[in-house]
């Protein structure tokens, strides 16, 4: 619009400008042809007639009193005797006379030039004509006050035409724009509504498409809605099949996992009963010991897989009224005598902080967090709890001032089998299942667990809905379970 209207523009000023100077030039012309006939005979007609009296002192005056010129008309004469005058008919009729200073101007203006415009004091500009009549000499002169009104008119009028043609031009490309660009808006806005849908994870349908009407190929915005539609129909089944592998592969954990309990307690039972035989060999019994260990630690792996792929269906939480503060304290007691080569610090508030949860798998985060912190630091690191209430949440925080988290790690660090030997020099090996499991949940809880790492300085938080902090808010005693919850488990 800005770039039309200013071609436009430019074309519509340079049109009046060349209006305005040709006309001016003719207007010029026609009066320049005035004065050199009508204006010029009539004044040369009087000062040659014998009768003239050459002795006056006005012979300007006189010229002009005789009353056959028009107003305005300025004449400047020099008598035989060297009287020099000049006068001027007003626009009234009467004849004014001219100041020495004004005569001068003129004179200086005409410069003895055949036509020539000069600019007179109270009088304006006016066009000029030397002349000789006899033993007369002087100066004729008409304005151009007409001329000028003439090309100040024609140009207001271009102006206003011109502002109005704009106005005009830019409501109807305004029109023309929104109308043509009607198609892309609906592009623009299906697009919007589909960048604003979460597809990260869990069952995503999109359904916006660009309508029928604003997706016509025969038309280049049409074929962008086209294209976008076609898109997005590839989009929704490419979601549609991920999320269905994602239910088979949580399936599949979950039933795996549930097969292999069995054969993994036989196996460790089978060998605690084999491990009592008093006539075993030292290498029976060594061989027994490290399958009844690997059984113990494939059976955890199993209990952790089975856990995560029952959290992913929503099943596992049983809710109750869960005291945080009471929770953090028992789980740096637990940790304490597993990391006595570490600083252990608790902070909480002595107002308790209470919330819907369930209380075993919210005390199983904590003791992820802290064992995390405890296997990933070395001897000497001070491990800080702190519990504290933000706003309608509750914050629990797991600082210490270990080498912190390898920054090639922490995208991945809540990731299932995520391991970080690298980072954080662990003494000892896991499944790298804990902080997924903690993340699980505590999503569960419609909570979220971060962490901010840098050496010396690593915190992982968790944030967690609480109750209200009046003391004589209801809280629930026996624990229930979520209704979203049993429903996922039917």
């Amino acid at each position: 619009m800005l770039a039309v209207i200013g071609v436009v523009s430019l074309i519509l000023v340079i049109v009046a400008l060349a209006t305005s100077a040709i006309l001016g030039n003719v207007l010029q012309e026609n009066l320049d042809a005035k004065l050199q006939t009508t204006t010029y005979q009539q004044v040369w007609q009087s000062l040659a007639r014998p009768q003239f009296p050459a002795s006056v002192d006005s012979t300007a005056h006189s010229v002009l009193d005789e009353g056959r010129q028009s107003p305005g008309v300025m004449l400047i004469v020099q008598s035989p005797v060297g009287v020099l005058d000049g006068a001027v008919v007003e626009n009234d009729g009467t004849v004014a006379a001219l100041t020495d200073d004004q005569v001068q101007q003129a004179i200086d203006g005409a410069g003895g030039a055949i036509l020539a415009t000069a600019s007179v004091d109270d009088h304006g500009s006016y066009r000029l004509l030397p002349f000789r009549a006899g033993d007369y000499i002087g100066i004729v002169g008409l304005p151009l006050t007409e001329v000028n009104t003439t090309i100040a008119q024609i140009l207001s009028t271009v102006l206003a035409v011109t502002a109005g043609g704009l106005i005009v031009l830019a409501l109807v490309i305004a029109l023309v724009i929104r109308v043509g660009l009607r198609p892309l808006r609906a592009v623009a806005d299906t697009a919007t509504r589909v960048a604003s849908v979460p597809m990260s994870q869990g069952a995503v349908s999109i359904a916006e498409r660009v309508p029928d009407e604003q997706a016509d190929d025969r038309t280049e915005i049409g074929r962008v809605g086209a294209a976008l539609n076609t898109l997005l129909d590839h989009v929704d089944a490419s979601l549609d099949e991920r999320q269905l592998n994602e239910e088979r592969m949580r399936r599949f954990v979950a039933d795996a996992s549930h097969e292999l309990r069995t054969p993994l307690a036989s196996i460790r039972g089978y060998s605690e009963l084999s491990l009592r035989d008093p006539t075993l060999s030292e290498t029976s019994e060594s061989a027994l010991e490290r399958i009844q260990a690997q059984s113990i630690r494939m059976t955890s792996l199993v209990e952790d897989l089975l856990l995560l792929a029952r959290l992913d269906e929503g099943q596992e939480l049983v809710y109750g009224s869960v005291d945080l503060t009471r929770l953090a304290i028992e789980a740096v007691d637990d940790a304490r005598p597993a990391g006595l080569d570490h600083n252990w610090v608790i902070d909480v508030g002595d107002q308790p902080i209470v919330i819907a949860g369930d209380t075993a798998r919210l005390h199983q985060v904590a003791v992820n967090l802290l064992a995390n912190a405890r296997t990933h630091t070395p001897p000497g690191t001070t491990v800080t709890v702190t519990l504290e209430r933000e706003g309608t949440h509750a914050a629990l925080r797991v600082h210490d001032d270990g080498p912190g988290v390898d920054p090639d790690v922490a995208p991945e660090l809540f990731e299932r089998f995520s391991r970080a030997d690298r980072s954080r020099a662990r003494k000892t090996g896991g499944t790298g299942l804990g902080l997924s499991i903690a993340r699980a949940i505590v999503e569960a809880h419609h909570g979220t667990l971060s962490v901010q790492s840098a050496p010396g300085d690593t915190t992982f938080t968790v944030t967690l809905p609480a109750r209200p902090a009046d003391p004589s808010a209801p809280v629930a005693d026996e624990p229930t379970v979520d209704p979203a919850d049993a429903e996922a488990a039917d």
